[in-house]
């Protein structure tokens, strides 16, 4: 008698388990659309103080990671810090550096770092014609990735919750 309850408790925790795995990434979906678009809000911002407000470069990323918060706003704060600090390293060398340090906890795919890299590779040394392009040109693969992930959002969503549950019910009809 004691044994039956044991493997339905033992049952019921993987279902949940898994269930809950599948609800993890799901919401891991959602939270990388938040992320990105966040970014591109605070891309256009960046944009805005190195263009029309004519800021230098530490200048325009403080400012923007002032206005915007969070982990995001926390890389372009430091970014600002270390080139202020003027310690002779390239501009390019800090991007890469801070997006290497960036926590795991932004929902940033390996594409999104390498291309927010490749983002600061031209940025300060060229003129404000070429930087604006390199940031549109940016905008422009950042507005394509939020389009696949809000076009891919909902069936992302349905097949990661149905693996969780279903996958919980095989592996439990398995152990029986």
């Amino acid at each position: 008698m004691e044994h039956t309850w044991v493997r339905i408790v033992g049952a019921v925790l993987v279902i949940l388990s898994s269930s809950g795995l599948g609800f993890f990434m799901a919401a891991q979906w959602q939270e990388h659309l938040k992320t990105v678009e966040r970014l591109r809000k605070m891309i256009f911002l960046l944009k805005g103080e190195i263009l029309y407000a004519q800021s230098s470069l530490a200048e325009a990323f403080e400012r923007t990671g002032n206005k915007t918060g969070g982990e995001l706003g926390t890389l372009f704060i430091e970014v600002s810090k270390r080139l202020f600090a003027q310690m002779g390293e390239s501009f390019y060398s800090i991007w890469q550096e801070e997006i290497e340090t960036l926590p795991k906890e932004i929902c940033l795919s390996r594409e999104d770092k390498q291309n927010l890299k490749d983002l600061g590779e031209h940025l300060g040394y060229l003129d404000l014609d070429m930087q604006e392009r390199n940031i549109l040109l940016y905008l422009e693969q950042l507005d394509l990735t939020i389009g696949y992930l809000r076009k891919h959002k909902q069936e992302k969503s349905r097949l990661y919750t149905s693996l969780g549950i279903m996958g919980g019910l095989f592996l439990t009809l398995i152990m029986y």
